[in-house]
């Protein structure tokens, strides 16, 4: 399958955007990091600020790194190729918003499939180690993180997926909107930003979303029900542009390998999973909102729904020409060992 660029990611490359040609003894090296976040998310505060303090410091103040938040360098689906062409040198990137480009990272998006944000991001990180440069070869890949668990967000009850029936949803991932689908709604590709404006307008009747994320993208007073099931987590990772690596000196790289690693992946992800975590918190107490506690037939019904997804990634894997089952069994082995398989 064939991805084409949007206009915003095309441009930039004509404006010549690459930076492939960064001398390595430039004695400090400015970089930039684009990602489509608030900086009022706390994954900014406290996961990408940290971060980069932590490779300002350990470089001796040779690697510094600016950003740029809230997708002013392009959309939240164009963030892989943002770094692939050097558009900006890290990117923070969903690599579900392209369906079927990544079909072995996929994995990490089945619903009903993992109950912890941290444990899961240490295990998909030394999972997918085996993988990254299959897959994504065309970039350093630094780390994936996850979020905790979150859940269907709707203007009105949505308890079994018979009700889902004539809904259009704002999905997480093609994974997600594979399974709306099939329970016989419809998608809206919009990014978070947008999807506050398309339910109130009633274009769209609800969001899957962490829970505290909610509040962060304002949505809170247009979606009241929130079923309390751990439907689903979104893989993210922090990608850098090759040439923008191959350009540090040794000393550098070596700064960079080190906060690329399973432990860093887990920090960058703690802050949003710990602020989460109160996110449902804060809905049970508030009258205003609904959450919708299941019962254990409820449940079997979304966990029996959604089934089909493991079959359709492995179908997909396998028509890469990969031993799907190995991969999956790598996968639950790493998710079994840091207590995060649901």
């Amino acid at each position: 399958m064939k991805y084409r660029l949007t206009g915003a990611v095309c441009a930039a490359i004509l404006a010549g955007g690459f930076t492939g040609g960064a001398l390595a003894e430039e004695k400090v090296v400015e970089m930039s990091f684009s990602h489509d976040l608030p900086t009022q998310h706390p994954l900014h505060s406290q996961g990408f600020q940290v971060w980069a303090d932590s490779i300002r410091e350990a470089s001796n103040g040779t690697l510094d790194i600016s950003f740029f938040p809230a997708g002013q360098l392009g959309k939240a689906e164009d963030e892989y190729d943002i770094a692939k062409f050097g558009i900006a040198d890290f990117v923070w990137a969903n690599p579900g918003h392209t369906p079927g480009r990544f079909p072995i990272i996929a994995l990490g998006e089945l619903p009903f499939f993992i109950k912890s944000g941290l444990g899961g991001t240490e295990a998909m990180n030394e999972w997918y180690a085996e993988y990254k440069e299959q897959e994504m070869g065309d970039v350093k890949f630094c780390v994936v993180h996850l979020h905790d668990p979150g859940t269907l967000h709707s203007s009105s009850e949505i308890r079994v997926p018979a009700d889902m029936k004539g809904k259009t949803i704002r999905p997480a991932n093609g994974t997600i909107g594979r399974l709306i689908q099939s329970m016989g709604g419809s998608s809206v590709q919009v990014g978070p930003s947008e999807a506050r404006e398309v339910i109130e307008r009633g274009a769209a009747d609800g969001i899957t979303f962490p829970w505290r994320s909610v509040s962060i993208f304002g949505m809170d007073d247009v979606v009241k029900y929130h079923p309390d099931m751990p439907l689903y987590v979104t893989n993210f990772i922090i990608a850098m542009n090759k040439d923008r690596y191959a350009s540090l000196s040794e000393s550098q790289q070596g700064v960079i390998d080190d906060h690329c690693s399973p432990e860093w992946g887990a920090k960058i992800a703690s802050g949003w999973v710990e602020f989460d975590n109160e996110g449902k918190r804060l809905f049970q107490e508030n009258p205003e909102h609904n959450v919708l506690e299941l019962t254990d037939e409820e449940l079997t019904q979304w966990k029996d729904a959604s089934a089909f997804l493991l079959d359709d990634w492995k179908s997909n894997v396998t028509a890469k020409g990969l031993d799907a089952d190995a991969i999956y069994d790598a996968f639950v082995e790493r998710l079994e060992a840091h207590d995060a398989k649901f």
